[in-house]
């Protein structure tokens, strides 16, 4: 079994595999090697009747970075299998050790091949408030920078709010992350790289690194504006974002959640 299939299966079977070995090369060819698994990871949920939804940034975020003990920007992809409904019920039961965070979510408007198509007026067309599920494949969640990125950045699932007409201007806003009603984290979509529209550059740049386009109607999750948080059977998880509206979802386990 390849080192995609392992992860895969580790996924589809929720039982985490050892973190390999460190590796002896440079770690940007590291790196790019692991976005080569990461699309062999990602064609077999396509194989198996998925589809692309868009791509996701990670570690965009200092503190985020810290948190995870790494220290460059990451692309991975996500799928409409990883999608939940805003207010929905979720079974936790398929994951591993899942952690959830607020995201801002933008709608692409265009075809984007290239940082000068990132800067085009309809490189984004609108914006929502988000939360990812990220659940390393991984044990104890622990991974180098190539290791996560083979594994798809541990991307998981993600739940998207109302769409809101896309405004440049209107990029510092407040962000409110609460578990069970209680705000967790308070913080601003400014964490984003210090400003989340710098966060269509970056996928673009990293995107055409690695030979992949972006393309109209996909997502772009933009990034973490607080640290994540382990999310439990019957938590309920709520983001908001100032001018945005709110996105919740509500972890049940799987006897729950038939019934």
């Amino acid at each position: 079994m390849n080192r995609a299939q392992l992860l895969d299966e580790a996924a589809r079977t929720a039982k985490a595999v050892p973190q390999p070995a460190p590796g002896t090369g440079r770690e940007e060819d590291e790196v790019l090697a692991a976005y080569g698994v990461q699309r062999e990871l990602v064609q077999l949920r396509l194989d198996r009747g998925d589809r692309l939804a868009g791509v996701k940034l990670g570690f965009t975020s200092e503190g985020k970075r810290r948190q995870m003990g790494v220290h460059d920007l990451i692309l991975g992809q996500v799928t409409e299998g990883m999608a939940v409904a805003d207010g929905a019920d979720i079974d936790i039961s398929g994951f591993i050790h899942p952690r959830v965070e607020p995201e801002v979510v933008y709608l692409l408007g265009r075809r984007i091949a290239t940082v000068a198509d990132a800067l085009a007026p309809d490189a984004v067309v609108a914006v929502a408030p988000g939360i990812e599920i990220i659940d390393s494949r991984y044990e104890n969640f622990r991974f180098s920078l190539a290791d996560v990125v083979a594994d798809n950045t541990s991307a998981a699932g993600f739940a998207v709010g109302p769409w809101q007409p896309y405004d440049p201007g209107a990029w510092n806003r407040g962000v409110v992350f609460e578990l069970d009603g209680r705000a967790v984290h308070v913080g601003s979509t400014a964490a984003i790289l210090g400003d989340p529209r710098r966060a269509v550059v970056e996928a673009a740049r990293l995107a055409a690194a690695v030979g992949v386009e972006l393309e109209p109607g996909w997502l772009l999750l933009a990034g973490a504006a607080t640290p994540a948080e382990p999310l439990v059977p019957g938590s309920h998880v709520r983001t908001e974002i100032q001018g945005l509206g709110s996105v919740s979802f509500t972890a049940r386990p799987a006897a729950e959640v038939a019934a």
